[in-house]
């Protein structure tokens, strides 16, 4: 019953400290949005041009009626924005954890704010 106890608190204080690492990175990519003078991904609102700055959680390839398509997650602590890339397979330096800004008018397809071939610079 000890070890059930000692697991427990263990398992605790890893969540608390995980989930204060996740918020911390949160707090960070917010300083971002403001630093470089952009809007964060949670207060963009459909139908709006937008320049948003975040990180890369995930590319996928994804074709779109048989035409090739690159998706990609960005991230900046708010929330997150998806970024579609029609007729490109692949975009040196857009990658999982790769900073960097967008700017296009925002849309939303099934509640999720997408942008469709959007400007964008990598940053370091």
């Amino acid at each position: 019953m000890a070890e059930e106890r000692s697991g427990g608190v263990l398992k605790r204080a890893l969540h608390r400290l995980t989930s204060t690492q996740e918020a911390h990175q949160a707090d960070e990519l917010q300083r971002d949005v403001v630093k470089t003078g952009c809007q964060a991904i949670a207060d963009a609102r459909a139908r709006s041009y937008v320049r948003l700055t975040g990180t890369v959680n995930t590319v996928t390839l994804r074709p779109r009626g048989g035409i090739p398509a690159l998706e990609a997650e960005l991230y900046d602590g708010s929330g997150a924005v998806t970024l579609i890339w029609l007729g490109r397979r692949r975009i040196a330096g857009v990658e999982p954890g790769r900073a960097m800004v967008v700017e296009g008018r925002l849309t939303t397809q099934r509640d999720v704010p997408v942008l469709f071939n959007p400007r964008y610079e990598l940053r370091t």
